[in-house]
């Protein structure tokens, strides 16, 4: 694949996966595909499943800054906060250049980074840590342990983050999650769900306290290992945050697109 087939994959599992989770979430959210604009909004709490992306390919400027007022007002319009996820490598040159002052233009303000990877990879071995169990979450309070350790990861409150999955179904039976535990304590988890012919990899976290030693990793492998045995699929997929970028190329991952997120003002 050339490195814009896998930006467009990147989206596209993106747009595919959110679908997903988000109609489990709320079976009348807001999931549209418009022009250049995927919306995938729950308006739920939990800010990760409010979700907008553009989808352009080789947009120019004027395109982009369009994109972005209309993925602006729909975001306003909204009860709860979420993010607009931009991908630059589907930008036009012209476009690249300018989106961050089309984006300042439109109300949005910069959250933080991420980078799109992805990588024929599987099968991964059945994983090992010294320190580490492995438990697939099919319960309420699993899902709970879960919710919380993405809370103290990246700093949500704890209910915002158990409304976006306690009580899941889809979470308990066709999502490969899993927690690592330390002692029987939840410390790190990760989940995957296969979508249009891959494994997604989803909400890898690992509570602050005990980031550093490998945790992480392993978790994602085991969710990798379960959900390709599961599936038979060979291809994975992901979308990384600032801190855990480093980790993935470990596993056999690859980066395409860098990811910029945003908020609305006001």
């Amino acid at each position: 694949m050339t490195d814009l087939t896998e930006s467009v994959e990147s989206v596209e599992q993106l747009a595919t996966a959110w679908r997903t989770m988000v109609l489990d979430r709320d079976a009348g959210a807001d999931v549209r595909d418009l022009p250049g604009i995927a919306v995938r909004w729950a308006d739920s709490r939990f800010s990760f499943w409010n979700c907008i992306a553009l989808t352009d390919v080789g947009a120019g400027a004027d395109l982009v800054r369009q994109r972005l007022n209309q993925a602006a007002d729909i975001m306003r319009a909204k009860r709860h906060p979420g993010f607009l996820w931009l991908f630059e490598d589907l930008l036009g040159d012209e476009a690249r250049s300018e989106f961050e002052a089309a984006a300042e233009q439109a109300g949005l303000r910069y959250a933080f980074p991420g980078t799109g990877m992805a990588g024929d990879l599987l099968p991964v071995p059945d994983p090992a840590h010294p320190d580490l169990t492995f438990v697939r979450v099919t319960t309420d309070e699993h899902l709970q342990a879960y919710a919380d350790l993405n809370s103290r990861a990246y700093g949500f409150p704890l209910e915002d983050a158990r409304e976006g999955l306690v009580g899941s179904a889809l979470w308990k039976r066709e999502v490969y999650a899993y927690l690592a535990l330390r002692g029987g304590t939840p410390v790190a988890c990760a989940a995957t769900l296969a979508a249009d012919g891959r494994l997604f990899v989803a909400f890898v976290a690992t509570d602050p306290q005990w980031q550093r030693r490998g945790y992480g990793e392993a978790v994602t492998r085991k969710a990798l290992y379960e959900g390709g045995r599961a599936t038979g699929l060979t291809r994975a997929t992901l979308h990384a945050t600032a801190a855990g970028a480093p980790v993935y190329p470990r596993i056999g991952f690859k980066p395409n697109s860098p990811i910029h997120f945003y908020n609305v003002n006001g």
